[in-house]
């Protein structure tokens, strides 16, 4: 059968591919600590679990509004006014299955074949990938460590032309757990009005949060009317399996995309739905104690990496992942992935899994416990020891 072309345009998210190597690893008796999957460790906080076993006995399976049900974007929506001081209402937001397919729709809806979009790099994958897939041009804006894996305003003034339609931002970021200033902030939203800018704004990890407050480039002035806030249940509530996300956008882009959840999805889960309403409007304790311990684990992660010979990491400000530079192995990012996972059980993703500029880096995830992150940490000591022609590089 053959494929269409644009096919051959669309990427994938090495997370996964790297899951089921290990998943291999382990039926063949090996014991494998995994460090490359993006997803809370812990369980479903259990009212929202009730909420849709509950949901489910009263019979909420059946279609809803391709933009969801009407309670919960106005939960949604009141969400976002409070969180983000902005004056959005139901009308603005349409309910997905997942945060992706807001990447994806919003993409489509406004991005023209050879126009330009920037996106962070290293990044989430799944952007360029839909920036190509739509036949348009990515524009990779680097994120460096000097920079704390930071907007450099400047830079993006430059690569902008008049052909560029929308950027994208992630913060607090995936991989690399940088998280955009208040500053950056304003002076981008400058640029955007300037330059007449569509902004997809990935805020999925915005309570995963360790320090200040979350801020929204839609809060700033002129940027609600040309921002998509994405966001989402899988980070917050660990409902990564239940696929439940949404988008918050002007009113006339929210029924486009509305159209299009119609033409693939239908609709989101009824049941799941639900429960996103009992998560948003119920008990918070459950992310308090998640994010405390990812703070605590984020500790024991950042210092054992800056012991390793060849490794130097910063401090994420947000996400669960750390982003050593390894450039003093003398390896390349891919290699001591790979060597990692066959020779120390230990499932890292490669920087470059994130875009060409995450070479020289590794993502690690502290998504697991003190225990296993520790355990992790010693074998990749011992496993870097086993590299003799290594040694001086670092």
């Amino acid at each position: 059968m053959r494929l269409a072309e644009r096919m051959s345009r669309l990427g994938t998210e090495t997370a996964f591919e790297v899951l089921a190597r290990a998943k291999a690893l382990e039926a063949q008796g090996r014991e494998i600590i995994h460090l490359e999957i993006g997803e809370p460790d812990f369980d479903t906080p259990a009212h929202i679990k009730a909420a849709a076993v509950r949901a489910l006995d009263e019979g909420w399976t059946h279609y809803t509004p391709a933009a969801g049900i009407p309670a919960l974007r106005e939960a949604i929506a009141d969400y976002i006014r409070r969180t983000r001081g902005i004056p959005v209402g139901p009308e603005h937001v349409v309910v997905v299955p997942g945060g992706k397919p807001i990447m994806f729709f919003a993409i489509l809806a406004l991005v023209e074949e050879g126009d330009e979009v920037i996106y962070p790099n290293p990044g989430f994958p799944i952007y360029e990938s839909m920036i190509r897939f739509v036949g348009a041009r990515p524009v990779p804006l680097r994120l460096r460590m000097e920079n704390e894996f930071r907007v450099d305003v400047e830079e993006l003034a430059r690569l902008i032309t008049p052909r560029t339609r929308m950027l994208i931002l992630n913060s607090p970021a995936n991989p690399t757990g940088g998280v955009l200033t208040r500053e950056d902030l304003e002076a981008i939203a400058e640029l955007c009005l300037k330059h007449d800018l569509v902004v997809l704004s990935d805020e999925i990890y915005s309570r995963i949060l360790y320090e200040g407050e979350h801020i929204s480039i839609a809060s700033f002035p002129g940027m609600l009317e040309r921002t998509i806030i994405l966001d989402g249940f899988s980070k917050t509530y660990a409902m990564t399996g239940w696929r439940l996300g949404y988008g918050v956008m002007p009113e006339p882009l929210a029924e486009a995309v509305t159209r299009l959840m119609i033409n693939s999805n239908s609709c989101t889960a009824a049941f799941t739905q639900i429960a996103g309403i009992a998560a948003l409007t119920g008990p918070q304790d459950d992310v308090d104690r998640m994010v405390a311990a990812f703070r605590e684990r984020r500790e024991v992660m950042v210092e054992g990496l800056n012991r390793l010979p060849g490794f130097r990491c910063l401090k994420p400000k947000g996400a669960f992942y750390a982003f050593p530079n390894i450039e003093g192995t003398g390896m390349s990012s891919r290699e001591l992935a790979s060597y990692l996972l066959e020779e120390a059980g230990v499932a890292v993703l490669s920087g470059t899994a994130f875009g060409e500029y995450g070479e020289g880096f590794l993502r690690l995830s502290f998504a697991n416990s003190i225990e296993n992150i520790q355990k992790a940490l010693e074998r990749i000591e011992k496993a870097l020891q086993r590299l003799p022609i290594r040694a001086a590089a670092s």
